[in-house]
């Protein structure tokens, strides 16, 4: 049952609601003035609070919703009073208020099924938040929620691999959750007591990234006044996650190489090497093979950071994933903005659902977060989505009519190889167009670039 705050400077009023609220099975606790009221919301937790409206000396019932708006999370509240004016009770609901009484002939009658309306609703709201935070434990890993069959498949990954020391490669395109991925390694391992250093290769400028990452002694070159420690040795004992690690300039590849081989960084200016104990962690959104092939990224290299490769997919492959994380970005910017935002409407659900995301998990947070940062109520809706997400009409689709005017021949056909016929004349058109760069070829195909690549190997493999 629940807990109710009950507030009326009349004892009597105060006596025959304790009674009355009691043997209901509710715990009651008592208030005589605003001032009383607002210790007992500071140090306990109401699922309902009852308040008179008008309250001596100190205040009224407004007073009291206002209080009770700022406990987490806030009560209902029933509000009575014996001179009843329609102005009064449409600023006790707009303050927060659940429901607004006057006291009369069924007085009794009436708060009694009030309060039950009152608890039950919570008891409901209680049970739905207690339901959907364990919708997302059970679909999330390390922060990363998804229950797709592509997700489920990466977080099993995740958990299966993050107790290891071993190298990740981690691929996808922008947006798709990357560091997320490798904080979740980094925390599922023996080193989340180390530090997690996170570096954009592709942000640091190439005459300056070997000493962020290895570090320079005092003198190695002009400006370098002190020694200075690099994010290798920064991180050890921890995971160094080197984003972007494809943008490294071919120079610096080989020093990379035998910090992952032998454990060991050389500082610029240096004479001896330094043993780092560190978990590297990379990712990239460009096809590492692809720039092997062109002389871009070393190949021992490559096979050293991909001892185990996670795929993120894009979002418009997991739309099923979409409510949860819609969800859960809701849940987090109206904390983190202190709004009452409780729920998406389905309408809104529908569209963002429809939209494609070409900046992938960023964008729809984004959204999300502008979405509740408009808000004006407990529902985000149409209004707060932006226009090319509120005007979508459905999921964008490329499909080609194969249809044909060709009767169907008598004997029948072998569907699964015409099928597969038509699949590899489309991968080769896609790679056709995109110039044989087999990234730019999956996106054109609206597939991961780790289904295409299954796919192409299985059909060269019955052409060769």
């Amino acid at each position: 049952m629940g807990r109710v705050l009950i507030v009326d400077d009349e004892r009597g009023i105060r006596d025959v609601l304790e009674v009355l609220v009691s043997k209901e099975g509710h715990a009651v606790t008592l208030a005589a003035s605003v001032d009383e009221a607002v210790r007992h919301m500071g140090s306990e937790v109401f699922d309902l609070v009852i308040t008179d409206l008008r309250l001596e000396p100190d205040g009224d019932g407004i007073d009291v919703i206002v209080a009770s708006r700022r406990m987490t999370p806030p009560p209902e509240v029933i509000v009575m009073t014996a001179f009843g004016t329609r102005e009064r009770a449409q600023r006790a609901i707009s303050e927060g208020a659940s429901f607004y009484l006057e006291k009369g002939p069924h007085f009794a009658a009436d708060m009694r099924v009030l309060v039950a309306q009152a608890t039950n609703k919570r008891r409901l709201q209680a049970e739905n938040e207690q339901l959907r935070r364990e919708l997302v434990e059970k679909y999330s890993v390390g922060g990363i929620v998804g229950k797709s069959p592509l997700m489920r498949e990466v977080l099993d990954i995740v958990d299966r691999v993050a107790s290891l020391k071993a190298t990740v490669l981690v691929t996808g395109e922008s947006g798709t959750g990357k560091e997320r991925i490798a904080k979740a390694l980094h925390y599922g391992s023996a080193q989340r007591t180390g530090p997690f250093i996170a570096v954009n290769c592709g942000a640091i400028p190439e005459n300056l990234i070997e000493s962020e990452l290895f570090g320079h002694k005092k003198g190695a070159f002009t400006g370098a006044d002190e020694d200075r420690e690099g994010l290798f040795a920064a991180a050890r004992n921890g995971t160094l996650f080197l984003d972007e690690v494809g943008e490294l300039p071919l120079t610096l590849q080989p020093k990379l190489l035998r910090a992952l081989q032998e454990r060991k960084v050389k500082a610029l200016g240096a004479v001896e090497e330094t043993d780092v104990d560190v978990r590297i962690i990379g990712a990239t959104n460009r096809d590492l093979e692809e720039e092997v092939a062109s002389g871009r990224f070393r190949e021992d290299l490559f096979f050293r950071l991909n001892v185990v490769q996670i795929d993120l997919p894009p979002l418009r492959q997991r739309r099923e994933d979409i409510p949860l994380l819609a969800e859960t970005f809701r849940e987090k910017y109206a904390r983190e903005y202190e709004r009452d935002v409780k729920s998406i409407d389905a309408q809104a659900l529908e569209r963002l659902l429809s939209f494609h995301y070409p900046g992938n998990i960023r964008q729809l947070e984004n959204v999300i977060e502008r979405a509740v940062a408009l808000s004006t109520g407990p529902v985000l809706t149409l209004r707060q989505l932006p226009s090319e997400i509120a005007s979508a009409e459905s999921v964008p689709t490329r499909v080609f009519n194969v249809a044909t005017d060709a009767p169907f021949p008598d004997e029948g056909i072998d569907l699964e190889r015409m099928l597969e016929d038509f699949e590899y004349r489309l991968i080769s058109t896609a790679l056709e167009k995109a110039g044989g760069v087999k990234t730019k070829a999956a996106e054109l195909l609206g597939v991961s670039f780790r289904q295409f690549r299954y796919k192409l190997g299985k059909y060269e493999k019955r052409k060769g």
